[in-house]
């Protein structure tokens, strides 16, 4: 599966580098969110090569679901597709925006993959293994490099999002006597622990499943977690909840390494 997802993101990379390199004009959709050409060709790009090589699989992607195309996946894996995932960074010039794409089963993010075509980094991970990719400048894989997450240690270094803070992350690295905090967009943040750069992700405002399958599925594989504030695994394919969108997290924790505490320090 991982060959599928690497062969997709790497040419919806492409693509997407070359709409960059062209310039583009930029769309707003109805949650005010922006959208380019770029996300457009890049989930056409995905969803070929996931119909393709598994075409009883359903897929919930982003500018799909948007477009009001959402499959039936009860009881069912399913593939979830961010096909750009950090636009307003792509459409500021900056380098962070990824390319996503996980498989669930069970609820559960047990293969992904995050490719970041500007920087020619990727991430991918299933089932216990989680591997960083160099990235050629004609689009191929140069090295493979096992990662992991790294134990927790005394002064921790906390991610945070780019656009999306709020209070109560302030209020939550203060509890925790964490001193050190970074601020990234996309979902490089779940990379980050899973490579042992960074050692928590505390988010607290709006994401969607396919904002974060990719990465926490590298995240897991590379022996990190993601928890809800009750400490429950993160789950996915949440759809018919009255309290909220389909396909919507709840506010959440993700951690690198194993000494992993959500009371004080």
């Amino acid at each position: 599966m991982l060959t599928t997802f690497e062969k997709a993101a790497l040419e919806a990379g492409k693509a997407i580098i070359a709409v960059l390199r062209e310039g583009f004009p930029v769309a707003m959709k109805a949650d005010a969110s922006p959208v380019t050409v770029a996300d457009e060709e890049a989930e056409r790009i995905i969803l070929a090569h996931l119909s393709r090589d598994y075409p009883d699989i359903p897929v919930v992607a982003e500018e799909s679901v948007a477009a009001g195309n959402v499959p039936d996946i009860s009881g069912r894996g399913f593939f979830l597709v961010d096909p750009l995932d950090g636009t307003r960074e792509f459409v500021d010039g900056r380098q962070e925006f990824t390319v996503n794409i996980a498989y669930i089963e069970n609820g559960a993010p047990v293969a992904g993959i995050v490719y970041a075509p500007a920087l020619g980094l990727a991430f991918s991970g299933e089932r216990g293994r989680a591997e960083r990719l160099d990235v050629t400048e004609d689009f191929t894989i140069g090295a493979r490099t096992a990662i992991a997450v790294r134990e927790q240690p005394d002064d921790r270094l906390a991610l945070a999002s780019l656009r999306h803070n709020s209070p109560e992350t302030g209020t939550f690295l203060a509890d925790h006597a964490i001193s050190k905090c970074t601020n990234i967009g996309s979902s490089l943040k779940f990379c980050l622990l899973a490579e042992g750069k960074a050692d928590v992700y505390p988010r607290f405002t709006r994401t969607m499943e396919w904002d974060t399958a990719a990465g926490d599925a590298v995240l897991r594989a590379a022996g990190g977690s993601t928890v809800t504030l009750d400490g429950a695994l993160l789950t996915y394919g949440k759809t018919g909840t009255a309290a909220d969108f389909d396909f919507a997290n709840p506010k959440f924790i993700s951690w690198g390494g194993r000494k992993r505490v959500l009371e004080p320090a």
